[in-house]
């Protein structure tokens, strides 16, 4: 079995063709999609028109989906309204269809942050105000705890990692596919960037030695996304995807 699983594309409609042409090219069926698709300040209209053509694509919510759908448009942040006001009932009633987690091959488990709630971080936390760090392994496997899967996927941080459990199983991250780079400002500041603005997934294969992955970091017009970014006032949004760094 070998699949691709994709998180955090966040209306980069560029980087998301680039990752589903490389998909192509290196001839994968399957596609698990960890959400945050739309939320940002870039081409969220042209992402769903994208996705909801995918037959071969398992997608889930993220939290910046889930408040599309829960809030009133004024009430919605600089990230999520500006991709909701270029949402069409069809792409709502896409967005609406999907799930908060997802099993896959039952084996699989798929969540966006942690299979108990969208918002938290599951391998990283917050380390104001320089980026993030590493979780603590007890408190990794305790997010684990009651999922029966030898497998866990997860996204939210658009940190890259694979962490092996005690028990050995895995828990993996794919990294973003369209935001390299964010300020969080909602409790305590912290900036978190990858230093690479490529579009990044992941490839999974399962072997008879194990689950074997893959991380990609694929290349595409960056600098016409940042430019979008820079005409809306989003500086620090410009700036991660020229270059993958909040200045």
């Amino acid at each position: 079995m070998r699949f691709a699983v994709i998180s955090d594309i966040h209306g980069n409609h560029l980087a998301l063709e680039a990752v589903l042409n490389d998909i192509a090219d290196s001839g994968i069926d399957h596609i698990l999609n960890l959400g945050d698709h739309f939320g940002g300040p870039l081409e969220a209209g042209k992402t769903a028109d994208i996705l909801i053509k995918q037959k071969n694509m398992l997608s889930i919510l993220g939290n910046h989906d889930r408040f599309m759908l829960e809030s009133p448009v004024n009430e919605l942040g600089d990230w999520d309204r500006p991709a909701f006001q270029q949402l069409s009932d069809e792409h709502l009633k896409w967005l609406a269809s999907l799930p908060a987690t997802a099993q896959f091959e039952n084996d699989i488990f798929l969540c966006h942050g942690t299979p108990s709630s969208d918002s938290v971080k599951w391998l990283d936390t917050a380390d104001a105000p320089i980026g993030m760090r590493m979780r603590q392994l007890a408190d990794i496997e305790r997010e684990a705890e009651g999922i029966d899967a030898s497998l866990m996927l997860c996204g939210h941080t658009h940190l890259a990692r694979v962490v092996r459990l005690s028990d050995g199983r895995h828990v993996l991250n794919p990294g973003s596919v369209g935001c390299p780079g964010f300020k969080d400002t909602r409790a305590e500041t912290y900036i978190m960037h990858t230093g690479n603005p490529s579009a990044a997934y992941a490839i999974v294969e399962q072997r008879s030695q194990g689950w074997d992955f893959s991380l990609r970091h694929v290349p595409y017009d960056n600098l016409a996304m940042a430019e979008i970014a820079r005409s809306k006032g989003m500086r620090d949004w410009a700036n991660a995807l020229t270059g993958g760094w909040i200045s």
